[in-house]
């Protein structure tokens, strides 16, 4: 990029632009010194923040602002406008905001203002040690929430994998499809664990949660005691047993350990099959097809995810993926494997170097039913995300909570779920008693192509298209009994902030 691009364009706020120059909720971009600067003016304040997302750098201009915060068109972080403090994952760094004043009909942006300071405990009965089992979504944000809100308590993660919580989703988007770089894939640096007072435990398998006790067995022998317990455990992937196939010909995609083994066998590969049409395998297949890789998808449904997305947009996936060059294989399962050729059900012979399945995860409850927890197809919580043991909370892929949007009972394997839970969970471990409202999300990378969902739609009687999803410009909305569930979209990013604030109202 030469030099004279990357410097900040627009209007220099700190002489003064009317009022009028943007109407209300509405945006300007400007600039004040060396940095790009946005407006943004909600009712009859106004506020200077930096421009883009903390998160993957979504452009907050193409946002929704209102009620004193702006969200992100990319993945719906939230930010305070006020203070610029990352209210909803996947954001959690804040953005800079500056000081702003209003006269005679102008509006000035001066200097820069100071990070938001940590809040404090939200009760004076602050627990003294918490202990959070489990290193992905929900055991990090919980842990980085309780030092943002200054918990001056031992923490100490307990986590079976080898590596400190990852960013997942990019493990089977652009980190496997060769677009990023591993130093992207962390959610933090190794020094910041230690920095925060965080005793990160990796490669330490549990083997007890003992509520009577307050106390969690390790397997080694060791106990932890604690004054509130964190679930965090998430799901592992289901692992297919296929006549004359060792481990290492069938992968499958969780960990970043998972990740680098799928890049080697890329690396000197010439063809994979992929077992499952699922987002897992459907994004694996993306990025493998980036690579240079020949890939085969062979899955048992008649339309890639028709059963999640309807058949609409299972055909215009499936059409994304054709004309990739991804050969599909459906109503079709894989029944054996001999020295490099995958024998499917309907005879045919496919040769590949190796296999991802992507069919499907379990949440691992093993821990919470040992326990004698409340268990109902994932661990029971309530509102607050609560288990059914006092000062267990569970947050994740393994929670089951009441939503209330939808007026059920529902588990969510979805990764800025995990998060928001456990920056609940540990907000309420502090006192706050506060209830998970937060309306499901979630994002699927295909190519150049992102897939926005908001709700929960289990099963509707109703798909309505708006658009042209063809053209990838439109949206789905599905709809049971008049309402709508939930609403899936391709490039309709301000339609799907919309729908999410909507689903956010109570009924």
């Amino acid at each position: 990029m030469a030099e004279e691009d990357a410097k900040p364009k627009g209007p220099d706020l700190s002489k003064g632009v009317a009022l009028t120059s943007f109407p209300e909720n509405g945006m300007l971009t400007g600039q004040v010194g060396e940095d790009e600067v946005l407006l943004v003016r909600c009712g009859a304040e106004v506020f200077a923040i930096a421009p883009h997302c903390t998160h993957y750098h979504g452009p907050l201009a193409d946002g929704l602002a209102g009620d004193g915060t702006i969200r992100c068109p990319w993945h719906h972080a939230c930010f305070d406008l006020s203070t610029g403090e990352a209210l909803h994952a996947p954001a959690f760094d804040p953005l800079a905001c500056w000081k702003v004043e209003q006269r005679d009909g102008m509006v000035f942006v001066g200097e820069k203002l100071p990070a938001p300071k940590p809040k404090p405990p939200r009760t004076s009965k602050t627990p003294a040690k918490i202990v959070i089992v489990g290193g992905g979504a929900a055991g990090f944000a919980a842990a980085e929430m309780l030092r943002r809100h200054d918990y001056q308590g031992g923490i100490v993660m307990v986590s079976d994998d080898a590596a400190a919580p990852v960013d997942r989703p990019n493990l089977s988007k652009d980190y496997l499809a060769g677009a990023a770089p591993e130093e992207w894939v962390p959610l933090r640096g190794d020094d910041w664990y230690a920095e925060n007072g965080i005793e990160l435990r990796l490669g330490v398998k549990i083997g007890a949660v003992k509520p009577r006790d307050h106390e969690v067995a390790l397997a080694d022998g060791g106990t932890l005691a604690y004054d509130r317990l964190l679930l965090a455990t998430g799901a592992e992937p289901i692992r297919l047993a296929i006549p004359g196939a060792a481990p290492s010909d069938v992968l499958t995609l969780r960990s970043l350990a998972d990740c680098r083994a799928i890049i080697a066998r890329a690396n000197n590969a010439r063809r994979v099959l992929v077992i499952g049409a699922s987002f897992i395998g459907l994004e694996v297949a993306a990025a493998l097809r980036t690579r240079g890789l020949e890939v085969h998808i062979v899955a048992p449904e008649a339309r890639p995810l028709e059963r999640v997305m309807g058949p609409q947009l299972g055909d215009v996936i499936r059409a994304l993926h054709e004309e990739k060059g991804v050969h599909f294989h459906l109503e079709n399962t894989v029944s054996g494997f001999d020295a490099g050729r995958f024998t499917l059900k309907d005879g045919t012979v496919l040769e590949a170097d190796f296999a991802v399945a992507g069919v499907g995860v379990r949440p691992r409850t093993q821990l919470a039913e040992a326990a004698g927890l409340a268990l109902d197809k994932g661990v029971l919580v309530n509102g607050q995300l609560q288990t059914s043991a006092p000062d267990i909370y569970a947050a994740g892929d393994i929670a089951r909570w009441p939503d209330k949007y939808s007026g059920a009972a529902i588990r969510v394997e979805h990764w800025v779920v995990s998060e928001r839970q456990g920056q609940t969970a540990a907000r309420n471990m502090l006192g706050a008693a506060e209830e998970f409202t937060a309306v499901p999300f979630f994002w699927s990378q295909h190519y150049d192509v992102s897939i926005n969902y908001v709700g929960h739609a289990e099963s509707w009687d109703e798909l309505v298209v708006e658009g042209d999803l063809a053209a990838k410009d439109g949206l789905v909305r599905f709809k049971r009994g008049g309402r709508t569930l939930a609403v899936a979209s391709l490039f309709r990013d301000l339609e799907s902030l919309t729908a999410e604030v909507a689903m956010e109202e109570p009924a």
